[in-house]
């Protein structure tokens, strides 16, 4: 169950996406607008006014790449990898 390499930098489509991250051996999602502003639980951004749908997940580092990657629930998102 391979995907191809992760990519290194943000969607070139700006989109809405999770923020994703490995903390005390667990996973941790953030959703966030595609203007970068964070969102709330009901997914509305209230710099834009409108509501989003996060289609990507961004992951703070490899490790966390890997590991949503091979959970099938996030099949349907595209991944990407922070660029340092």
């Amino acid at each position: 169950m391979g995907m191809a390499n992760p990519q290194k930098t943000q969607p070139t489509e700006k989109a809405d996406y999770f923020y994703a991250e490995m903390e005390d051996g667990g996973l941790v999602m953030r959703p966030f607008c595609r203007c970068g502003n964070p969102l709330a639980e009901e997914y509305f951004c209230e710099k834009c006014q409108r509501q989003c749908r996060c289609t990507d997940v961004v992951c703070a580092d490899e490790t966390t790449f890997r590991y949503v990657q091979d959970h099938p629930p996030f099949k349907k998102f595209n991944f990407y990898i922070v660029s340092k």
